[in-house]
């Protein structure tokens, strides 16, 4: 099979499409032919070597996308499934042309829905689904604000959050992406350069849930959001280090709570593939490239967020 990898860390040309071994399914595996993955800013830094990896070479991808070759632990041959698990996955992650993939680990996608819509979800979705419900518990008339709103889960998550009943703000840092985002049911776009998030929270009285990927904009979410307000800490885009004030933090009573890499159960994963397949959710995807440009797709990632996914494809 094929395979996009590292033999060392280093620039985007350091990825290469080789030839490797067909992965050896265990007992408990489905074997799927890859049609897409996606890239995510934990290949960036894998590949540089920030975060370095167990063992070189190295398969980048944390999901994929793909069809069942043959009948195994009850899925059949020429289903299509979805993986955000690629990396525990028998010998590969996503940018591989094969996974085995624990069964467990493995959600149907319904007819209507394409593999690059599903990777585009994928576990930008889960980890929107997670902040939101599992940890976030967001109800129906709450307000929540979503950093990063163009970014892959902020899109989604406004979404979902629009979905359940919730007024949402989120922000953007151009009129071109905040267009874009009142379009898939954004309340408000505040734009954190030429804004100030906090004064246009609290005139609306507060966020009951923040779900912040920036990290550096702790404080700002500690302030926007209303007494007894839940904040869920998923990312750092803009650094993991913040200065905050503990006494504000205190007499609001609020929640901080951190998500990390989050991940939704694979049932909560088939419910919002559902609401791809009825419209209801659509993921935004930035572009599509064959697998073999995926250096490229690392150099347009590193190059400043794109609006929506990127994503890359074996030929079918």
């Amino acid at each position: 099979m094929k395979a996009v990898q590292f033999t060392s860390y280093g620039e985007p040309e350091v990825l290469q499409l080789r030839e490797v071994a067909d992965p050896v399914p265990t007992p408990h595996d489905v074997l799927i032919e890859v049609k897409a993955t996606t890239v995510n800013h934990l290949d960036l830094f894998q590949r540089a070597g920030s975060r370095p990896v167990g063992q070189l070479p190295f398969t980048p991808g944390l999901e994929a996308a793909g069809v069942v070759i043959e009948d195994s632990n009850g899925f059949r041959a020429g289903e299509h499934v979805l993986t955000t698990r690629a990396t525990k996955d028998t010998g590969s992650g996503g940018y591989a042309s094969k996974l085995a993939v624990p069964a467990a680990h493995l959600a149907r996608i319904p007819a209507g829905v394409s593999f690059a819509e599903a990777v585009a979800a994928g576990l930008a979705a889960s980890t929107a689904w997670g902040s939101l419900f599992d940890l976030g518990h967001l109800k129906a008339g709450e307000r929540a604000l979503i950093w990063a709103g163009s970014s892959g889960v902020g899109s989604i998550a406004i979404q979902l959050a629009k979905q359940a009943g919730a007024w949402v703000a989120t922000t953007a840092s151009s009129e071109e992406r905040a267009a874009t985002l009142k379009k898939i049911g954004a309340d408000l776009v505040i734009n954190p350069r030429t804004q100030n998030v906090e004064e246009a929270l609290q005139a609306v009285g507060g966020a009951h849930l923040v779900i912040e990927l920036v990290g550096t904009s702790l404080q700002t979410s500690l302030s926007a959001a209303t007494v007894d307000g839940r904040i869920i800490l998923i990312g750092n885009l803009g650094g993991k280090e913040a200065t905050i004030d503990t006494q504000a933090w205190r007499l609001k009573r609020l929640q901080v709570i951190g998500g990390g890499q989050l991940q939704t159960s694979i049932a909560n994963e088939e419910k919002y593939l559902q609401l791809i397949a009825k419209k209801n959710v659509i993921p935004l995807i930035a572009r599509i490239l064959p697998i073999e440009q995926a250096a490229e797709a690392h150099r347009l990632l590193e190059s400043g967020e794109p609006q929506g996914k990127l994503i890359l494809t074996y030929a079918e």
